[in-house]
Order: structure tokens, then sequence, then C-alpha cells
């Protein structure tokens, strides 16, 4: 058990002469450009798979943290972050800041983030540039201020067999992601970031093959299921950003449905280079997710499943934690096979792929309980793959 710290419990790497808090202390550049600048000089001193990275912190208890329970910048890939239980962190309003979060990483490499429990949080994970091949997969997060924001990262990441049960459920300002066979009870929020090229990578790699703008978009959703949060519950007055706050992925209104759409849209402007990037939306890919009491599916998406009133809550009973349903009939009809890397879209910018850290494809046939998915046979929409209709409880840590 960790606790009481009064800024970070676990501090997984930034190295210490690629610069420390310039921004701030020389008062000549923005921290994104100093930030920029130490990618390039973190590789220069050899920020490699053979020589940082590859932590593995799992089975703590980590909890009254001032501003993270796990904190990692550029040291933190290739690691593994398991079986935690993870509270109350950057809730005494100590500090102000922008990198306050229960896990909070920077250039996230082939970092798997697995089956921990996250609550009571003034944010449970940010992801903030870079998190490539990261796999964030059967967590349990609630009763947080926000769950999860990903921050102008390119791709691929995969968020698979989660709860996600707090108001404001899910942030991205980034694109590239995947989302399958989540449980996702409050809203979600998008947001371009155009004035802020940051870098991608080859896969598997530190190597830096580029950097681009966000331009949003380029998402995956496959299996999920949505409810009806509440914008109002979500954020208070006077909250940062401008996207709003939905139920659902309605937030992708207006986007290419696929691939083939996009290209069209960009043989239909007129002649230019940069431009037509800028003006024409990215495309978002989605099929056989589930949305109740209220929460509406992209207008593009093929086969949702639109269900009446239904409602999911966690509940912490002595040292068992269970999520209970009370599912419409209509549910048991949202059903789908086990997905693979295969069956996602290729990301744009990044030109990569959906992979292990081997690089074979990822497979997401484990749901959050455990339980396996099988091949040939369909299981339900979100994390639970035997959950039913009616009222259930389902233990999920």
């Amino acid at each position: 058990m960790i606790h009481g710290a009064k800024c970070a419990a676990i501090s997984i790497g930034k190295e210490g002469s690629t610069g420390q808090n310039h921004a701030a202390l020389r008062g000549d550049k923005p921290g994104y450009q100093y930030q920029v600048e130490s990618v390039f000089a973190a590789r220069q001193i050899g920020w490699d798979r053979e020589h940082i990275g590859s932590h593995v912190i799992r089975r703590n208890t980590i909890h009254d943290c001032g501003q993270n329970a796990i904190v990692g910048h550029l040291g933190c890939a290739f690691s593994t972050i398991e079986d935690n239980h993870i509270r109350d962190i950057g809730v005494k309003r100590e500090f102000y800041g922008y990198e306050i979060a229960g896990i909070k990483l920077h250039a996230a490499v082939d970092v798997v983030i697995r089956h921990n429990r996250i609550h009571g949080c003034s944010l449970g994970t940010w992801l903030d540039w870079q998190a490539q091949g990261t796999r964030l997969s059967r967590n349990v997060y609630h009763d947080n201020c926000r769950d999860l924001f990903v921050e102008v990262s390119h791709g691929p990441y995969l968020v698979d067999h989660n709860i996600f049960g707090s108001p404001a459920s899910l942030e991205l300002f980034s694109q590239g992601g995947a989302f399958v066979h989540n449980l996702i009870c409050g809203t979600l929020r998008l947001e371009p970031v155009l004035d802020r090229a940051t870098p991608y990578h080859l896969p598997h790699s530190t190597q830096v093959a580029g950097y681009a703008v966000i331009y949003g978009g380029d998402d995956r959703y496959v299996g999920n299921l949505f409810l009806g949060g509440d914008p109002g519950a979500a954020y208070g007055p006077g909250a940062e950003g401008e996207g709003p706050p939905l139920a659902g992925t309605a937030g992708y209104d207006g986007h290419p449905a696929s691939f083939e759409e996009y290209l069209a849209r960009l043989d239909a402007q007129p002649p230019s280079d940069q431009q037509k990037y800028v003006e024409v939306r990215q495309p978002v890919y989605a099929r056989a997710n589930a949305y109740a009491t209220g929460a509406r599916p992209f207008d593009g998406e093929r086969g949702p499943r639109v269900l009446g009133t239904a409602t999911a809550t966690v509940v912490e009973e002595d040292d068992a934690v269970w999520l209970v349903t009370d599912l419409p009939a209509a549910f048991d009809e949202a059903r789908v096979g086990v997905v693979t890397g295969r069956d996602l879209e290729r990301v744009r910018c990044a030109d990569a792929e959906f992979e292990e850290p081997d690089g074979s494809p990822a497979v997401m046939d484990v749901d959050l309980s455990g339980a396996p998915r099988r091949p040939g046979r369909d299981g339900a929409a979100g994390p639970i793959a035997d959950l039913r209709s009616g009222a259930r409880r389902t233990r999920v840590f």
C-alpha cells in the first residue's frame, strides 16, 4: 500500500537531461515546444526499448496522493500496469496544473494498463502524447470527475472491455483509437487540436516516424454499450474545452463512414495540399454498438442497436465490486463476435495496425470478468460477454 504522497506515488521515468520545467523557469517558449524537443533529445541519449521502460507495476493499493498514483514521461514506454487499486488522487486541490490524474503518462508506447480499479480521482487516466501501441483493457472506472482523457495522440491505441462509470466518461482530443466492448455510462467529448503537432512512431519503437496535428476522428467503435449520460452532471459551469459532451457517438455526426468516402471528399476539394486535409473530416468506423437511455449513434454507424431505458451502476460491497444492471429485452439482440486487429481499419496518420507488442494482430477475446469470448460465438455488447437483459449483478473486481 502506498499513500499520502504530496505529489506522485510512483514515477516510472523522465530522463533528467531532457530538461526540467524549462517553460516556467525560462519563460521563453511554450511547454509544448519544450515537450517536442524532449522527445528528440531523449532519442539522442538512447531512449529505446533496450535502455528504458519495461516497468511492471502490479497489485498495489495507492490512495490519497496529491498529483498522481503513477506518472511517467518517456520512461513509461513498454511497461505494464495491472491489478492495482487507485483511489482519491488529486482531490484535495493542493495543486493546479495539467499533469494531475490517477495514471498520467506521456509517450505510452506499447504500454498495457490492465485490470485496475480507479475511482474517486480528479481524472482517472490521462494518456498524453504518443499513445501508440497502448492498450487499456479490463479496467473499472467509477466516481471520478472524469474517467479517461486521451490527448494529442495519433494511435493506434486500443480501449477494450472497460467500465467507464462516471458522468464524464471519455474525452478524446486525439485520433486513431479503437473502442471495443466497453460500457460507457457518461458523456463522450471530442475536440480536434490543430495548433499542436505531435510525434508518432514506427510500430513498437521509440523511433519517430513523423508528426502531425490532430484532425479528430479516425476512431473505431465496435460492440460498446452506451448509456444516456447527463452533460449537466458531467461538467460544471466554465469547464475548459469547446467540444460539447454528448451521450453516445453522435459527436461524430458528419464524418465519413468509410475510408473510401473520405478519399472521395478529398477529391472533391479544390486543388491544394495541406488545406484540404483540414477542411475534410477523417473517417469514423462504427458498427454493432448498443445505445440506451437517450444515447445516440453516429449517423454513419452500421447496425446500431437503439434500446429503451437502461441503468448500470458500479457498487462496492465489502471487498467486492459489482456491476448492477437493468437492461431491456432488446439488449439480448446486441451481439457481436470476437474482434481482432484484422477487423479494425488501419490508422491513417501513423500508418499502423492494431497489434500486440510482438507484431501479431491484437485479439480482444477476454472479457472484464476474465471469461473468454469464443471465436464463432457471438457475445453481448459491452464488457461482460454473457450479460443479459433484466436485473443483474455481476462481480467486476
